[in-house]
């Protein structure tokens, strides 16, 4: 009989459960893995309450992860027995026309680990070598579990083409918020302006490279828009918070001709001023996940110094305390940026 392993089961909405399978065998060019920790993002939550529009149950979560390989398929040579990995969870046909124009991200058939495919909720998971980024000496698992919200900051980050020296806001200081300040300063943003509702969230934003934040609950956008960098504005605004009072904000006090990238998810269909984006002939632009390269791109700023993880991660739980987890993030909206799961207790809270 096959070695068996626990694996976590989403059997509804707010209805966890954990279930024995077998350890599964990696295929030629697969690598088996020993999941470490596994990190809940605000998708997660969503499936966690039901209002996920593209993901059904039972499933099986964890698409920001982090483990060791345990073994390796015949065809893998590139990849050895103990290298701790991270894992791209985008699942794509290579077939259609953005995968033939290097622009998988965008599969017309995308399914992503964890939402429309199993996840790496599980003591093992058995993935594709081609999916597979190394984590350099010295990178804790935890920081590695990171790597995936770090990428999707990359990428939004590089969708505006001119950033070095750029003035640029970010709206909404959630993780996603967070790891943006960072990624455009590490590629080269001169001046970055954070706004929230949260001055605790702000703080954090402060500490982390924001050069102004403002409370717009508190304060008047624009006018902290024209104080900070001048009559010019800024160069780009990243809407990082999906609301329509976000959006709004970015279309009335972007200056002419500048930029707007949408990267929150949009939980219903806005209803913003589409007459003043085409006045100031704005570029509405947006983002969508990530490339390889920004993997390795996430994984060289980390690796330099240049973006830090661990302030953001706000607790961790044990494998077994998966929804225990789920009600700390929404008893603790305000305080929670990151919440790790450790899949491995050996690796500790700091491994």
């Amino acid at each position: 009989m096959a070695e068996r392993m626990k694996q976590q089961v989403m059997t509804g909405p707010g209805e966890i459960t954990f279930c024995e399978a077998p350890i599964p065998e990696p295929g030629p060019d697969q690598v088996l893995v020993k999941i470490k920790k596994i990190g809940i993002c605000g998708s997660d939550i969503h499936v966690y309450h039901g209002t996920h529009p593209y993901t059904s149950y039972p499933v099986t979560q964890g698409h920001e992860v982090s483990g060791q390989i345990v073994k390796t398929g015949q065809y893998v040579t590139d990849l050895q027995v103990g290298q701790p990995v991270t894992i791209e969870p985008q699942v794509f046909c290579g077939r259609c026309y953005p995968c033939l124009h290097g622009r998988y991200n965008l599969c017309e058939k995308l399914k992503v680990m964890g939402f429309q495919t199993t996840g790496a909720a599980s003591e093992y998971f058995a993935v594709d070598a081609s999916k597979i980024s190394p984590l350099p000496q010295g990178m804790t698992y935890g920081e590695g579990a990171m790597l995936e919200p770090l990428a999707v900051t990359v990428h939004a980050a590089k969708r505006f083409p001119d950033l070095k020296g750029a003035k640029a806001v970010v709206l909404g200081c959630g993780p996603i918020g967070i790891l943006l300040i960072q990624s455009l300063k590490a590629l080269g943003a001169a001046q970055v302006l954070a706004t929230d509702i949260s001055d605790g969230r702000l703080a954090l934003a402060k500490s982390l490279g924001a050069d102004y934040i403002v409370n717009t609950a508190q304060h008047d956008f624009g006018a902290a828009v024209t104080e900070a960098f001048g009559p010019d504005k800024a160069d780009v605004i990243y809407e990082c918070a999906g609301t329509d009072t976000t959006m709004d904000q970015a279309i009335q006090n972007a200056r002419k001709g500048s930029t707007i990238i949408l990267v929150a998810v949009f939980g219903q269909r806005a209803n913003v001023d589409l007459a003043k984006l085409n006045d100031s002939e704005l570029d509405l632009n947006s983002s969508m996940m990530y490339r390889h390269e920004d993997y390795v791109e996430a994984i060289r700023l980390v690796n330099e110094g240049k973006i830090q993880l661990k302030p953001l991660q706000t607790a961790h739980f044990a494998f077994e305390d998966y929804q225990a987890a789920y009600q700390f993030i929404d008893d603790n909206r305000e305080k929670t940026m990151k919440v790790i799961i450790d899949v491995d207790p050996d690796t500790g809270v700091d491994g």
